[in-house]
């Protein structure tokens, strides 16, 4: 046994340096000492993430790469070498990592925020850039804007005595906005249409950004399997896929119904309907559903965590004068 132990730490040591002077024969960028086996630089990661992500920036510089288990992760401090990452060497970090949550909940990565750089995440961004997000576009739904704020202002008047949550104001305020844009529907506040759709969709939003933010071990240890986890996000993705195919459906059914479309009245999921009369072996049902994902998820949380910003920024320099 003795000499078990001992042939095995000569092994590891051995591996741990010679791993380390390899690292600096390929002039890769500095990495802390020692990268374990199997798991690599893993053990250094301790929660608060971002605090143990500087306590290794201070000590080895502003580009450090690390072993995270099988995969590699550049870890950038320095706002002007960030910035050289996305203008010089943009196409080089343009593409995205193969995770297990971006497999199961975006249609086997083939949605825009977890595409591979390629043909395909290029025409996404396209079809996002010209028929979603375009300036035409949004000043044709700029009146769905102004509803939600007045509707906004209003709920806020009338609760001016009480104290109230601008944070979940606003959260709301722009999940509203956008799944109108998507589907013409408002899942917030007091004129909901259909409660239990409203509170169907709440349920499946908050699950998706619960799981969205997650991290699983089989990312990083491959043959370490997270089943829990994974049934609960393959779960959550059969829940959110047949919401998104029953609003995809109830917009189906729309367009044969009624004449009225007009190109000023189409939500995004009309938009996309009509590009798939065109294109059906491209425009399938789940780039159409990857598409709306990617709104509700992604665009929700930026606009709703800048209004908060702003919110906050006007409050300090009030209490300046």
């Amino acid at each position: 046994m003795a000499t078990f132990f001992l042939h095995f730490s000569v092994f590891l040591a051995l591996y741990i340096i010679t791993r380390h002077f390899l690292n600096k024969i390929r002039n890769f960028p500095p990495s802390p000492f020692p990268s374990l086996p199997i798991i690599g630089h893993l053990y250094l990661l301790k929660k608060p993430i971002y605090r143990a992500l500087s306590k290794i920036s201070s000590k080895h510089g502003p580009v450090i790469l690390l072993q995270l288990g099988s995969r590699r992760q550049l870890v950038v401090s320095s706002p002007s070498i960030a910035e050289e990452c996305f203008t010089k060497n943009d196409v080089v970090f343009a593409n995205r990592p193969g995770y297990l949550i971006a497999k199961h909940l975006a249609y086997n990565t083939t949605g825009l925020l977890w595409a591979p750089y390629g043909d395909h995440w290029r025409n996404l961004r396209r079809i996002v850039s010209i028929e979603v997000l375009s300036a035409y576009r949004l000043q044709m739904l700029s009146s769905i804007r102004l509803e939600e704020v007045r509707s906004m202002i209003c709920v806020l008047f009338r609760n001016q005595n009480q104290i109230v949550d601008m944070k979940t104001v606003f959260f709301e305020l722009t999940l509203n906005i956008m799944m109108r844009m998507i589907a013409g529907k408002r899942y917030y506040g007091e004129d909901v249409s259909d409660v239990e759709e409203a509170k169907r969709f709440r349920a499946i939003h908050a699950e998706t950004l619960l799981l969205g933010g997650k991290t699983i071990i089989g990312d990083y240890v491959p043959w370490i399997k997270s089943k829990k986890m994974l049934k609960r996000v393959i779960e959550c993705h059969l829940k959110s896929d047949s919401f998104m195919q029953y609003l995809i459906e109830e917009q189906r059914r729309k367009i044969l119904e009624t004449d009225c479309c007009g190109e000023k009245k189409r939500n995004l999921i009309q938009v996309l309907l009509s590009l798939q009369e065109n294109e059906p072996g491209y425009y399938t049902d789940d780039i159409i559903k990857g598409i709306m994902l990617v709104m509700y998820i992604v665009h929700n949380g930026s606009a709703s965590g800048y209004c908060h910003k702003r919110q906050h920024s006007v409050d300090k320099k009030d209490r300046r004068w």
